[in-house]
C-alpha cells in the first residue's frame, strides 16, 4: 500500500477529477441515468458525499462513527440506500454540499497520525487504507458519471492506491458469494500508466493476474465486464477470481453486460 501523504495526494486530484464531471452540468443533465441501474448522477454524487461523510466521522470523531453505523451491519448496502434521500436536492446544492464534504473528509483523514488506525465497517484500518478506499468509490462512481456523459477518463499513478487497496481485498468477491477464499497467495503484476510494473505477492506464486492498471480497475470496481478488459489470469483459481473479482463489500450487483461498452 501506498503511504498516507501519498494517499491524501491522490484522493484530492481524483476527488477534483469527479468535480470537474459535474461542475458546469445543466440541472437536467443530473438526472441522467447511469449504467448502474436505479441510478441517475446525482444519486452518484449523493452517495460519494454520504461515504466521504462516513470517512470524516471515523478520522474526525470514532466514538459518533461507530454510532452512525450501529445496527448496520447486517445490510449495510441498505442502509447506505436509505440514507441517500438525505443527501439528494437541487444541483447547486449537492454540488456544494459534495464540495464541502470532500475537503472535510481529505483534512480529518490527512490529520490522523499514519500508523494509528481509525474504526470502518469491519475493522480498525490506518488512515492509508481508507484514503484508497476512497480512491475505490470515487473511480467506480466517477466511471459510472463519465459513462453517462460519454467522457473518457486518462488512466493515471493515481490508480495505484486502488491497485493496493484491491489486493488487500482480494477476497471480497468470495465473501459477497459466500465461497470460502483459497489460501493460496495470488502474484499480481499491474503496468501502471507511466510504465512502471506494480507488483504483489510471491514470485514463485501458482496464481497470477497481470494486466494495465486501468483495466484491473475497471475490473475491481466492477464497471466493466472482465472479457472486455486485457486482464489475464494464469491457474484456476486467479481464472476463477477474475470473474467475480470486487473491492468493496457487500452484494455483487448486476456489474457490466459483455460487450456493453
Amino acid at each position: 500500500m501506498i503511504g498516507l501523504a501519498d494517499a491524501i495526494a491522490d484522493l484530492t486530484a481524483e476527488a477534483e477529477e469527479v468535480d470537474r464531471l459535474v461542475a458546469d452540468l445543466e440541472p437536467p443533465r443530473w438526472a441522467l441515468d447511469t449504467p448502474a441501474p436505479g441510478w441517475t448522477i446525482a444519486d452518484q454524487v449523493a452517495h460519494l458525499t454520504f461515504i466521504f461523510r462516513l470517512a470524516e466521522t471515523a478520522a474526525a470523531e470514532p466514538e459518533a462513527f461507530r454510532a452512525m453505523v450501529s445496527g448496520a451491519e447486517a445490510d449495510f448496502e441498505g442502509a447506505v440506500n436509505a440514507a441517500l434521500p438525505a443527501f439528494l436536492g437541487p444541483p447547486a446544492e449537492m454540488l456544494r454540499h459534495w464540495r464541502t464534504q470532500r475537503d472535510r473528509t481529505i483534512t480529518a483523514l490527512a490529520a490522523v497520525p499514519a500508523d494509528s488506525v481509525v474504526p470502518w465497517l469491519v475493522r480498525p484500518i490506518p488512515p492509508s487504507v481508507l484514503a484508497c478506499a476512497g480512491l475505490m468509490e470515487l473511480f467506480g462512481h466517477g466511471q459510472d458519471i463519465a459513462d453517462a456523459l460519454g467522457v473518457r477518463r486518462e488512466a493515471t499513478d493515481r490508480l495505484r492506491g486502488l491497485v493496493g487497496f484491491a489486493v488487500l481485498t482480494r477476497d471480497f468477491g468470495y465473501q459477497a458469494r459466500g465461497i470460502a477464499p483459497p489460501t493460496e497467495p495470488f502474484r499480481f503484476e499491474i503496468s501502471g500508466p507511466s510504465g512502471d510494473l506494480w507488483a504483489f505477492g510471491p514470485e514463485d506464486a501458482g496464481e497470477r493476474v497481470t494486466g494495465p492498471a486501468r483495466d484491473f480497475c475497471l475490473l475491481v470496481t466492477r464497471r466493466r465486464h472482465h472479457a472486455d478488459l486485457a486482464v489475464r489470469a494464469s491457474g484456476a483459481e486467479a481464472r476463477r477470481w477474475v470473474e467475480i473479482a470486487q473491492a468493496y463489500r457487500g452484494p455483487a450487483g448486476p456489474g457490466r453486460r459483455p460487450g456493453q461498452f
